[in-house]
């Protein structure tokens, strides 16, 4: 659509100034203009400053489910799927991390309905991944000792928690820290390796 780039500005611009000046502390005003755009073309896009909040988050979430849709779905044993999709949430929220950031100091400040609703989505991507520790566990293949809630629980508590200490330039990379979270989470389970 031709009018896409102008969304993409308003929502990068409104990312880049939340994350430096915070939720609270920025207005539509200073959004339109670091955008380039009239407020007219803002609200064309997006109802309210909580609308954009809200959108930045969910366009990060709604990429997720799509990618833990295809891997939960796609090609490989249990634990290879666990393992790419535990690896693929915390590659993708390093890689977007201001949004995350963004959203986590400032979801209070939504309306109670637009949080529901968040939580709702990211309560379905949750469950979407505790389903395949479930599965694994039904089957043997992951120990049962821990309930699957407690550790879908405790690993995405980690991954929230990454904006708090990764960096872009730091020693590893996003895929590198993936790796190692999704190795973490298997052996919890009691799997071993990916490979065997």
């Amino acid at each position: 659509m031709k009018d896409e780039p102008v969304r993409q500005r308003i929502l990068a611009e409104a990312t880049r100034l939340f994350a430096q000046r915070g939720f609270e502390a920025t207005s539509v005003q200073e959004i339109v203009v670091s955008a380039g755009v009239t407020k007219g073309a803002m609200y064309h896009y997006f109802d309210s400053k909580d609308d954009l909040l809200h959108e930045i988050y969910a366009r990060v979430l709604r990429m997720q489910m799509e990618r833990l849709t295809r891997i939960a779905d796609g090609p490989g044993t249990l634990k290879q799927r666990l393992h790419r999709a535990a690896a693929d949430v915390v590659e993708t929220t390093a890689a977007n991390l201001d949004d995350s950031k963004i959203f986590f100091r400032s979801i209070h400040l939504l309306a109670p309905e637009t949080q529901k609703s968040v939580r709702a989505d990211r309560r379905r991507y949750h469950e979407r991944f505790r389903d395949l520790v479930v599965e694994g566990q039904r089957a043997g293949i992951f120990s049962d000792r821990v309930p699957a809630d407690l550790v879908v629980d405790y690993f995405f508590g980690s991954v929230h928690h990454l904006g708090t200490w990764f960096h872009a330039d730091g020693p590893l990379t996003g895929a590198q820290v993936g790796r190692h979270f999704a190795d973490l989470l298997l052996t919890s389970l009691g799997a071993g390796n990916v490979n065997e």
